[in-house]
């Protein structure tokens, strides 16, 4: 069964950058859609990147358009999300998801099956 762990959260101050990485372990990537996402305390979960199987297609939410960027590596079953010029909106938990997708890089949760448990991402001075 897939597998998903989730790192690289932390504190970090308005206008830094961090890198999530999302390891795989169970099953091969190739043929799953990778999707980021992120609940703050009361709020709704949210679609940050989604990436397709093949690492050709992204999509991002508006808010973080500019800001950050997903990318995969097969090979090596891990995905990634730069997060650069980071605001204390961005302050959530974090977590990567895989699923079989008709749509390439859909960030809708309920596509996705397949879910780590989070990694928390702290916005503040």
């Amino acid at each position: 069964q897939l597998q998903l762990v989730e790192s690289g959260g932390g504190l970090v101050q308005p206008g830094g950058s961090l890198r999530l990485s999302c390891a795989a372990s169970g099953s091969t990537l190739d043929y799953y859609e990778i999707g980021w996402f992120r609940q703050a305390p009361g709020k709704e979960r949210e679609g940050v990147s989604c990436i397709s199987s093949s690492g050709v297609v992204t999509n991002y939410a508006d808010s973080v358009k500019g800001r950050f960027t997903i990318s995969r590596d097969n090979d090596k079953k891990m995905v990634y999300l730069q997060m650069n010029s980071l605001k204390p909106e961005d302050t959530a938990l974090y977590y990567c998801a895989a699923g079989f997708l008709t749509i390439q890089a859909m960030c809708a949760d309920y596509e996705y099956d397949h879910w780590g448990q989070g990694t928390q991402v702290t916005v503040s001075s």
